[in-house]
């Protein structure tokens, strides 16, 4: 049903605008948690992305879940995080760098992006070539993650 849309967002204006609101929302969150590490938290990349695609959801074009009385309509939501995951991959693919960016309140960036009421914002996903190679991240073994039934 490809749930999907997304806005290409190039003018500086308004990268600087998302820049503030994540700047905003950074402050608030230091302040409510005392997480001391947010203080040291940068999101520059904003500003200087070339490209950040805003990605939204139409819950209209959903799946079978959409007829199921439990768990309401949610798999336009999954769609849209497959196509954020392509769109790394591909970034990737092209030596370029790719960030899945959620550090917003989402109704600030949907009123800054003009997104339509009906549309769900899902993420944003800043792109453009790596300042440096990312650091190894360290993850858990997949036996910690996964459960067999046999």
């Amino acid at each position: 049903m490809q749930p999907w849309q997304f806005i290409v967002i190039t003018k500086q204006e308004v990268k600087d605008n998302i820049f503030a609101e994540a700047e905003r929302c950074r402050d608030w969150a230091l302040k409510e948690s005392g997480w001391k590490w947010l203080g040291s938290y940068k999101s520059d990349f904003v500003k200087s992305a070339p490209v950040i695609i805003a990605v939204t959801g139409d819950p209209t074009k959903t799946g079978i879940d959409m007829f199921m009385k439990e768990g309401g309509s949610v798999s336009y939501q999954y769609a849209c995080a497959a196509a954020i995951q392509n769109m790394h991959l591909a970034a990737h693919a092209l030596g370029l760098g790719s960030l899945w960016f959620n550090f917003y309140d989402k109704k600030n960036i949907i009123k800054i992006l003009g997104i339509e009421e009906d549309k769900t914002l899902i993420s944003l996903v800043c792109l453009g070539k790596r300042s440096q190679e990312p650091a190894a991240i360290s993850r858990k073994a997949v036996k910690e993650k996964t459960t067999y039934i046999p």
